[in-house]
């Protein structure tokens, strides 16, 4: 079973990184209505761009879905 962005998002966790990925997966941990579940780009895009005030920019989502992609192959 593949798992949700958010679950491989998690796996990147590290508090003290200064890793803009690892700190986006710091913020996703603590934002209670994140799509937890969705596989889907673009329902995680708009998620994001509307509500995470925590991504400085959409550029580091878009490193953290290649590293998605990429570990999930």
């Amino acid at each position: 079973m593949r798992m949700s962005f958010y679950q491989f998002l998690m796996t990147q966790r590290n508090p003290n990184s200064a890793d803009e990925v690892q700190q986006f997966a710091n913020n996703a941990f603590l934002d209670s209505t994140f799509p937890k579940h969705s596989e889907n780009f673009d329902e995680i895009s708009h998620y994001l761009e509307e509500n995470a005030d925590y991504l400085p920019s959409m550029t580091i989502f878009d490193e953290a879905w290649q590293r998605y992609i990429d570990a999930m192959n």
